[in-house]
């Protein structure tokens, strides 16, 4: 079997909980319905990377106000008129209640709500699945899949964690790493403050990085992508830690200390859109020059529903460096560094421009 076979790896989308610091945006949706770039939702970034990765075996994990997701991958990737799998499959895995007492209870965290659907891992339909991907709904990046699941074979490695270099400003609220210098992850600190945070600090030089960044960048941090190999996860949710809850502040740490795991780094752009500050800034970042990050890709597109909508009608208006998406209608105004979302309408004499901080 050729090792780098997308119908290998199934690939496991996590929704996230109730995404109170994405709040108003949350009120009615669940964190990856949440809009981005105008046109999108957050859900279509690792939808839109497993599809230009070839991985077509998808599951979607939801719990709170998941209607709006529901909604939206019906449409998008699982309808007639949306993107095709061939054999493989998109299906939401909705928290649900069964019989006995720990079938009460909701998920309690990422590990458990993989633990609580393991037994479609034993499925007939995932017999010939080697690795699975655990991967965040509220996160943007482009990645190839596939090359991180190969790196993680070739190593041979029970756990591959894709990373990126850190600096100190935003380095306590991720995931942080110590690694040898064949890239093998050591240790784990989920979110450290204090002196556990400087006790994080390694020589970044080990990841290719030069002196200058790496004196900028003095920490590896999670981004919170993790590929297993299927025996491995399934053992490490039922057998080796049955109680744990989340993966990257209790299973991932302790799997470090009796497994091989195994850093591969991811030097480009990558944001967590977690709360509303990360929200506005990734989003207007689009409209710089150059962009640090774009949707226009012809090679690894960005998918996301067909909403049939007309183009955007503007009249007497001025637009500079900003987004408008379909279905707006904009008459006699101003729109510079904005994002202008789909079904808009900017009225007479609006100036819409990037509020800067005095």
């Amino acid at each position: 079997m050729e090792r780098r076979n997308p119908r290998t790896v199934l690939a496991v989308i996590l929704g996230g909980g109730a995404g109170t610091r994405l709040f108003p945006l949350t009120k009615r949706r669940a964190k990856p319905a949440v809009p981005i770039g105008g046109a999108y939702r957050l859900i279509d970034v690792p939808m839109s990377n497993c599809i230009n990765s070839g991985i077509n075996k998808v599951y979607i994990l939801t719990q709170f106000n998941s209607a709006s997701l529901n909604r939206h991958i019906a449409r998008a990737y699982n309808s007639g008129n949306g993107v095709t799998f061939g054999d493989g499959y998109v299906e939401v895995l909705a928290a649900t209640q069964t019989p006995g007492e720990a079938g009460k209870k909701w998920f309690q965290g990422t590990a458990d709500a993989v633990r609580q659907f393991h037994w479609l891992f034993e499925d007939p339909r995932s017999k010939d699945i080697e690795d699975v991907l655990i991967l965040s709904g509220d996160h943007l990046y482009r990645m190839d899949y596939m090359d991180f699941v190969q790196n993680h074979r070739e190593s041979g490695a029970d756990i591959t964690l894709s990373c990126l270099p850190m600096d100190d400003s935003r380095a306590s609220d991720f995931g942080l790493m110590k690694i040898d210098n064949k890239g093998r992850v050591l240790s784990f600190s989920e979110k450290p403050k204090g002196e556990e945070l400087k006790a994080m600090q390694v020589d970044t030089t080990v990841l290719g990085l030069s002196k200058d960044e790496a004196q900028k960048k003095p920490y590896i941090a999670s981004m919170g992508v993790y590929v297993f190999k299927k025996e491995i996860l399934l053992n490490l949710l039922r057998w080796r830690f049955p109680t744990a809850n989340d993966f990257g502040s209790e299973v991932i740490p302790a799997s470090a200390r009796e497994f091989y795991m195994k850093a591969y780094l991811f030097n480009d752009y990558w944001e967590d859109i977690g709360t509303i500050r990360s929200f506005f800034e990734a989003n207007l970042a689009l409209t710089e020059h150059p962009p640090r990050f774009s949707f226009y890709d012809a090679a690894k597109p960005m998918y996301t529903s067909r909403r049939n909508l007309p183009p955007s009608k503007i009249d007497n208006s001025k637009i500079v460096d900003s987004i408008i998406s379909h279905g707006s209608f904009l008459n006699n105004s101003f729109i510079e560094h904005s994002v202008v979302g789909i079904r808009s309408r900017i009225n007479s004499n609006i100036h819409l421009k990037k509020w800067q901080h005095s």
